[in-house]
């Protein structure tokens, strides 16, 4: 076990000095040191042109940027739809910098939103003339031992990062998102959603311990037995009351290898009762399904994917129990043995095809739901039959279930039945084709409205337009909290405005 669990603050790299930071800046530009709260801009000095003494900035171990090249970037996300641009950003040289620039901002009114990796699809993550502040130097983990049953992480750590720490000690995180180059900040603000889902829980479901810095500026440890409103109103809050800066997960035994099966089928009806099936039983580590096109363009061609994790933490995979009583097509199942990590990471060679293609570069009106049990056939169908090969591009379409017994987080709403089903339409089209993109987004929206109306949800990863109003029905009896906690710990509601949920 761990004795003692560092301070996040103390396992962070030595920072540059404020001298030396803004020598580099002066080096590229001006250096940012004032704000002047009437023009509401950054300045390089602390005077203004009439005279006027402006605020200067905190000290900081880090640096605050306004050259257009930063600017720009953070103006933008993985969805390439909404485009905010900051006034300045934050790239911190210790949790102190958040602290700091958090109170500046809310001394002076100006809108704060975290930054990961950018991986938002809607604008979620950006802030029109206010600061963002980059979390990804926030990196820090460990320790780790062959004892833990916790590590500690700075938000910016990447959970390909915490993976492999873990690994080294025979560890693991229980659950992962299909994509490992996320930040675990950010995902840990959404949700945190994956094949092991079903078993394991969602990502928010396997924090111990978060460290946080408040709307108003404080640094605060929180968790389900300190400062549990706030814990609560974190995870899955979309950084509606405060920045997550660090945070204490649960790890558990891991598998060397793992056997990996693609199971088709011909019938949605079929391939949905058999996924409910194996969730149920457990008989499997890892639970997701994809639907594909047919040669005439129709949504009808379904796969089960599946994993059972293998020694130490379990028995070598036996194919005739794990498959018994299901109806897929037997000659055209693919089953494959593969090491832990080269699973978790299987979308890293087509994420660097994609990428060399220019095709990340496309924007990504993405579509999550979280389908009712009880009507989730006759919803896909719905849904499904209404999109075409060319909607979708080089996207995919992600069609599996979750268990709402293993899901705990009061702010990640699901449908109100034993069994709910992710469908996520993660769609790519050229970001020029600013008709097809509003075109796309009206269509995310009215599929919205149609499972809203059956009882589902929003998975609050994806494009889908949402006002204050929709944001409150959203989260119908937690609303109350969040915004009980939104008014304790952010009362100046500065933070994260591009989610639109105040």
């Amino acid at each position: 076990m761990i004795s003692k669990r560092p301070h996040l603050e103390e396992r962070m790299p030595r920072t540059p000095s404020r001298r030396t930071a803004l020598q580099g800046l002066a080096a590229a530009g001006a250096a940012v040191v004032g704000f002047d709260p009437f023009t509401r801009s950054w300045a390089a000095s602390t005077t203004g042109a009439n005279g006027r003494p402006l605020a200067g900035l905190p000290r900081l171990d880090g640096t605050v940027h306004t050259d257009d090249a930063s600017l720009t970037a953070d103006a933008d996300d993985f969805g390439h739809i909404v485009h905010r641009r900051p006034a300045a950003v934050l790239r911190p040289g210790s949790v102190r910098d958040i602290v700091a620039m958090v109170r500046f901002c809310n001394k002076h009114g100006v809108s704060v939103a975290p930054r990961g990796q950018g991986h938002a699809t809607q604008g979620q993550a950006q802030v029109d003339g206010g600061l963002i502040i980059e979390t990804s130097p926030l990196a820090s983990i460990g320790p780790v031992g062959p004892d833990s049953t916790t590590v500690t992480v700075g938000a910016g750590a990447r959970w390909s990062q915490v993976a492999r720490a873990a690994l080294a000690h025979g560890l693991t995180p229980p659950t992962f998102t299909d994509y490992l180059e996320l930040s675990v900040g950010g995902t840990l603000s959404v949700g945190g959603v994956g094949g092991q889902t079903h078993r394991q829980g969602a990502q928010v479901d396997n924090v111990t311990e978060l460290q946080v810095v408040t709307g108003a500026g404080d640094l605060v440890r929180c968790s389900p037995d300190r400062r549990s409103d706030l814990f609560h109103a974190v995870l899955a809050g979309l950084g509606q009351c405060a920045i997550i800066v660090g945070a204490t997960l649960r790890l558990v035994p891991a598998p060397a290898t793992v056997r990996h099966y693609l199971l088709p089928y011909d019938d949605l009806r079929t391939f949905l009762d058999d996924q409910r099936l194996l969730v149920e039983e457990g008989r499997f580590g890892y639970v997701e399904g994809q639907v594909s096109a047919d040669a005439d363009g129709a949504f009808r061609g379904y796969v089960i994917e599946a994993v059972a994790y293998g020694p130490p933490v379990g028995p070598a995979p036996d194919d005739t129990a794990l498959l018994r009583g299901l109806r897929h097509d037997p000659a055209g199942a693919q089953v494959s043995d593969l090491g832990y990590y080269d699973f978790l990471d299987r979308l890293a060679a087509s994420v660097a095809a994609l990428q060399e293609a220019g095709l990340w570069a496309f924007a990504h009106p993405w579509l999550n739901l979280l389908l009712p049990g009880r009507s989730a056939a006759a919803l896909a169908e719905s849904l499904l039959a209404d999109l075409t090969p060319a909607d979708l591009g080089p996207g995919v379409v992600l069609l599996y279930p979750v268990l709402r017994a293993k899901l705990h987080a009061p702010l990640l709403r699901v449908p109100d039945d034993r069994v709910s089903y992710l469908l996520a339409v993660l769609r790519t089209t050229p970001p020029e084709d600013t008709a097809t993109v509003d075109r796309l987004l009206a269509a995310n929206r009215a599929a919205y409205d149609t499972v809203h109306a059956a009882g589902g949800t929003h998975y609050p990863v994806g494009s889908v337009p949402f006002d204050a109003a929709d944001w409150r029905e959203h989260f119908g009896p937690a609303y109350r909290r969040l915004a009980a906690a939104r008014h304790t710990y952010d009362p100046r509601g500065i933070l994260v405005p591009g989610q639109g949920v105040f």
